[in-house]
């Protein structure tokens, strides 16, 4: 199976660029409770690896999620995959020194988690930061990639909800504590995060562009570009208004565009998708290749590794040819 990579930002499905205000002062408010009672006493490294059933999820999950971004390693003793990514990320939660509490859990013993995260497959992971849920990648992916995800998962954490981690026994402050060096683009990144939380979408659309236009491979900057440049565009639109005219006009290829940028937004991703390749079906000429177009550009938001992108270009292919 196959690695699924989803956008840290968590800017489109998550819908967490309307959510992140209420999320962030949750968080704020169980640090400010945790201070008044003493503040997090420092844990074991054994306590950065858990498990978590449905009786304790509130507690483990929900609630740690407040000071540090829970990785949820959804398991099945009868999985080989899992078999290989479960050591790996104990290993790399340890390591990374309470910058993330790995959660596992064993879906055979937990179904209705299973159901409630939509998981289709395992093994399976997510991340919960300050109450909000982030799915992150599905199969046995490589290491270096699992890492770039963490990392990109603790910054949202700290830029975005102040979470600083957890504090560990013995070597928390040790001088031989690995540092993850600052990256040629960090700043750049960071104005385009603070852009969006500020809600200057201008901004983080410029800043984006700023990394780009030195490497224009740059992932996380193109992931970001994509999803600034789309809420830009619904920004101010009326959802009401715009669906019923896409409705009323179904071969009005504007008109279904924009609807198409909504549903994403919305995190009807499939709808999104469903609704442009039908467009292309029905166009031909400018209108055909506006409505690809924009489709291309929604597969840039989602990301080309999951599966809805995939089985949406192998539509897109056999209406087009």
């Amino acid at each position: 199976m196959q690695p699924r990579n989803m956008s840290m930002s968590g800017v489109v499905d998550l819908a967490a660029v309307k959510a992140a205000g209420e999320a962030k002062a949750k968080a704020e408010q169980a640090r400010a409770e945790a201070a008044r009672q003493g503040g997090s006493a420092a844990v074991p490294p054994s306590a950065l690896v858990i498990d978590v059933d449905e009786a304790g999820f509130e507690r483990d999950v929900i609630q740690r999620s407040a000071e540090v971004p829970v990785v949820l390693d959804f398991w099945a003793e009868w999985c080989e995959p899992c078999k290989q990514l479960g050591p790996l990320l104990e290993r790399l939660a340890v390591e990374y020194n309470g910058r993330f509490l790995l959660a596992k859990i064993d879906v055979d013993a937990n179904q209705m988690l299973m159901q409630q995260f939509g998981i289709q497959g395992i093994p399976a992971v997510f991340a919960v930061v300050a109450g909000q849920a982030l799915p992150l990648f599905q199969g046995a992916a490589p290491e270096a990639q699992i890492r770039q995800t963490l990392d990109q998962l603790i910054q949202v954490g700290e830029e975005r909800f102040g979470l600083t981690g957890l504090t560990v026994d013995g070597d928390a402050d040790s001088a031989d504590s690995p540092q993850r060096p600052a990256g040629p683009y960090d700043g750049l990144l960071e104005a385009a995060m603070s852009a969006l939380d500020a809600g200057d979408l201008a901004g983080a659309v410029q800043a984006y562009k700023n990394v780009l236009a030195d490497d224009p491979a740059h992932p996380e900057a193109k992931l970001g570009l994509a999803q600034a440049e789309l809420l830009r565009r619904v920004q101010g639109l009326d959802p009401q208004a715009v669906r019923k005219n896409a409705a009323d006009k179904p071969d009005d290829v504007a008109a279904q565009i924009a609807a198409a940028d909504l549903d994403l937004v919305g995190g009807h991703v499939q709808d999104a998708f469903g609704r442009l390749i039908e467009a292309v079906r029905r166009t031909a000429g400018e209108d055909r290749d506006a409505a690809r177009v924009r489709l291309l550009e929604l597969f840039e938001v989602i990301g080309g590794d999951d599966p809805r992108v995939t089985a949406a270009r192998q539509a897109l292919a056999r209406v087009l040819f």
